[in-house]
């Protein structure tokens, strides 16, 4: 059991948790996941790893509340113990060697790009990042961007926070400027990343993305996060979460994705948190 050391809500849909392992929190490092099962007969979720303390022997957890098991983990109050909780899975994000690196995040996804930008910034790596939100109201980590960015750009699809606008608008004025990045760091939903990856292919700039498919042991046993990268089949659990976004499939990502909206809204109108009052 791992016990839930800190919970924080970060606006109304995204919850923070500071969780006790110590074992995990020796060998993390940014872009690995863990996979989580809130109880004993819970679904097993991947949930990539926002930050880590080696010292304190804590793994940090930013997850947004769509769905059955994120419910149920985010019933588990302070002092409470999560069932199961694997890793580090994955593979840790490249950062060596770079010395201009723009870090583009949206919405939950900029709780995967923050440790990235955060190590980067440790190795003397100029970062600069670009978050978008859809509104003032699911900005989160904003102050921790800030504090690993020689530059931040803060977009919002409505103008009620930062700039009006796409992140693809401000990675634009961003690249115009004559800002020459050895890499652009895209995490967020997939169609997002889609149209950051085409900017940045018109340009030259390498793009990685973060992807994030229907996951379900984490050892590439089931085959279950198959994509399509470079005309082959990688697996997201064992050969990512990082890939070269110019050459990564993303329609077919992302109707491989909508394949089980339906039953996972049928699971979340059906979910016992939503019948009674949590306690």
């Amino acid at each position: 059991m791992f016990r839930i050391l800190e919970k924080t809500a970060l606006n109304p849909t995204v919850t923070k948790m500071v969780v006790e392992a110590p074992l995990i929190a020796a060998k993390a490092e940014p872009g690995q996941f863990i996979i989580f099962r809130a109880t004993e007969d819970g679904e097993r979720v991947p949930l990539t790893i926002a930050d880590f303390d080696r010292e304190k022997g804590t793994v940090t957890i930013i997850f947004q509340i769509v769905g059955q098991a994120t419910m149920e983990l985010n019933a588990i109050e302070e002092g409470g113990c999560i069932c199961d909780f694997v890793g580090p899975l994955g593979v840790p994000s490249h950062t060596e060697g770079l010395k201009k690196v723009c870090v583009v995040g949206g919405g939950v996804g900029c709780a995967i790009a923050y440790p990235i930008a955060k190590k980067l910034h440790s190795l003397g790596c100029e970062v600069h990042s670009v978050v978008g939100f859809r509104n003032k109201d699911l900005l989160i980590l904003e102050d921790e961007f800030k504090a690993v960015s020689e530059k931040l750009a803060v977009m919002t699809d409505d103008g009620s926070y930062g700039e009006k606008g796409l992140v693809t608008d401000a990675l634009k004025r961003l690249i115009a400027e004559g800002n020459e990045y050895d890499e652009v760091i895209a995490i967020g939903p997939l169609i997002m990343m889609k149209f950051v990856c085409a900017l940045t292919k018109e340009h030259g700039i390498k793009t990685v993305v973060s992807m994030n498919p229907i996951m379900i042991d984490g050892t590439g046993m089931c085959g279950g996060c198959r994509l399509t990268v470079g005309g082959e089949t990688k697996f997201a659990c064992v050969d990512g979460p990082d890939f070269d976004g110019h050459l990564v499939d993303f329609d077919e990502a992302m109707s491989r994705g909508g394949m089980y909206r339906d039953f996972e809204a049928h699971a979340r109108e059906n979910c016992r948190l939503l019948n009674r009052e949590v306690k």
